[in-house]
């Protein structure tokens, strides 16, 4: 006999936790399902350096600020993870774990949601998926064409540069993580080459403020968004709050020693290639950086804030002229890293609700099918769908929408 709710909650970190936390609001009875534990990805799936990248005021969720006494430092990842546990405890969320998830189907007959899971069946009237955006790690096929000597792991694998053999290191992919890997290893001595794709850099503080204060104050993280065709995002910020937060340039690391290739195009005869886009990623992302600045002073000037003159940082602008193809054994690379990001995965999920990419088509986060919503992915409805401080005001609305719609 199938276990029965009003409404499932599907995953128990941040998204989760806010959705427990809204629903309990209303006096909906509800289960969060958690098939690891609460936190599991900042514990497991997280190099032991980590810092948030975002300042620690900006950690919080629904009714619980951060209350620490370092606002504008940069938690470990511990930290975050342990931030997270104590949201649970504090909302007395209802949770079960570990309850992994394995089918998710409706009832034509009853309007019920059936649901197979590690813990028996269970029924429920409505399911907020809330299983977050890093589900599954996204590596090229041509993975498999690297020679044999070569360990190949993805960022989320990777915890600290012992764990690597002795030799050079390939990283694919310049993002966040894999730009601030690339500069743990080169602090540890490895020679590091660095596949790079496109992406923003702006700068960490500027004008006595950090990066994530100004886009409060100008209200870009206000700015909404659907989800664009293709699932294709704007390109990605480098940012670290390692060391205290700083900037993240690649033409830094390219001066600390790091070679820099342009983006993967594929493996021939064993050896990987690039193509030639180095220098025209590296522009475009100085472009991104100038923009800013001047969207930051245009704003300051025009409200008449009072913050202080700064002349950011900037490297010269040198240009690169990388190799297109490497043999990993000539170069003596016996590691390659895959920081090239995550995929969606809702095979388990047995409705017609997503385009040809695999992701859902919602309008913020509601579906097509009634009683099924989505909560935690990225720009489902603001830049700031995903983060812990924005993720709170998606979960509120859909708690909202399920209650009225009941």
């Amino acid at each position: 006999m199938s276990e029965r709710h009003d409404t499932v909650v599907i995953g128990g970190g941040q998204a989760g936790l806010a959705v427990s936390y809204h629903l309990q609001r209303h006096g909906r009875e509800h289960v969060v399902l958690e098939r690891a534990r609460v936190a599991d990805r900042w514990y497991s799936q997280r190099w032991d350096s980590l810092h948030f990248q975002f300042p620690n005021w900006s950690m919080k969720l629904p009714g619980f600020d951060y209350a620490g006494s370092n606002p504008d430092g940069f938690a470990h990842r511990g930290d975050v993870a342990k931030l997270i546990e104590d949201y649970a405890t504090f909302i007395d969320a209802p949770l079960r774990c570990p309850v992994d998830v394995r089918e998710l189907a409706r009832d034509d007959a009853t309007g019920r949601f059936a649901l197979d899971s590690s813990a028996g069946p269970i029924d429920a009237a409505r399911v907020v998926v809330a299983a977050g955006p890093f589900q599954r790690a996204s590596i090229p096929a041509c993975a498999s064409e690297l020679p044999a000597h070569a360990m190949q792991l993805h960022a989320s694998q990777y915890f600290r540069p012992s764990q690597l053999p002795p030799g050079a290191v390939l990283i694919i992919g310049s993002g966040s993580s894999g730009a601030q890997i690339a500069e743990e290893l080169l602090r540890d001595g490895r020679t590091v080459y660095l596949s790079v794709g496109r992406h923003r850099r702006i700068p960490r503080r500027y004008r006595g403020r950090d990066l994530l204060a100004w886009m409060y104050e100008t209200g870009m993280v206000e700015r909404s968004k659907d989800p664009p065709a293709g699932g294709v995002h704007p390109p990605t910020v480098l940012l670290s709050g390692s060391a205290g937060g700083h900037d993240m340039d690649l033409r830094a690391l390219a001066a600390d020693g790091a070679v820099l290739l342009g983006k993967l195009e594929g493996v021939r005869d064993g050896a990987p290639t690039f193509d030639a886009s180095v220098n025209d990623t590296l522009a475009f992302a100085t472009r991104a950086f100038e923009d800013y600045v001047r969207m930051v002073d245009a704003y300051i000037r025009d409200h008449g804030i009072d913050a202080p003159e700064e002349v950011p940082r900037r490297l010269p602008e040198v240009r690169f002229d990388p190799p297109r193809s490497l043999d990993l054994a000539a170069a003596g690379i016996n590691t390659v890293l895959w920081c090239t990001g995550y995929r969606v995965d809702f095979d388990w999920i047995r409705l017609p609700l997503f385009d040809e990419h695999g992701n859902p088509k919602h309008l913020r986060g509601v579906t097509a099918c009634p009683g099924l919503c989505f909560v935690g992915l990225h720009w489902m409805y603001k830049y700031t769908s995903a983060t812990m401080f924005g993720v709170g005001e998606d979960a509120a609305y859909i708690a909202d929408h399920l209650q009225q719609s009941a």
